[in-house]
């Protein structure tokens, strides 16, 4: 048997570079759209890709903090925020 392929098997191709994009504006916040984003976000760690969610409601973003799983995803800065700055 072959063995499955890995990070030093894949033939110059680097894992964890590619990122999936979610447009979550029309996402309701949810315990179904909350479970969708967990497989999504676990399929994706095994294949060794990224999740960004953008257009996140702040009532999704919050469902999603309280679940202990905003850590697990990146997000797209809000349009009042700055990428990379702290919003007071």
């Amino acid at each position: 048997m072959a063995p499955a392929p890995g990070p030093e098997n894949t033939a110059g191709h680097s894992r964890g570079s590619a990122v999936v994009s979610v447009d979550a504006a029309g996402l309701p916040a949810t315990t179904a759209t909350l479970g969708a984003l967990a497989r999504l976000r676990l399929a994706a760690r095994r294949t060794g890709c990224r999740v960004r969610l953008c257009g996140a409601s702040p009532g999704l973003r919050m469902l999603v903090q309280l679940a202990g799983l905003g850590g697990e995803f990146e997000w797209e800065p809000e349009e009042r925020e700055e990428p990379g700055r702290v919003v007071e």
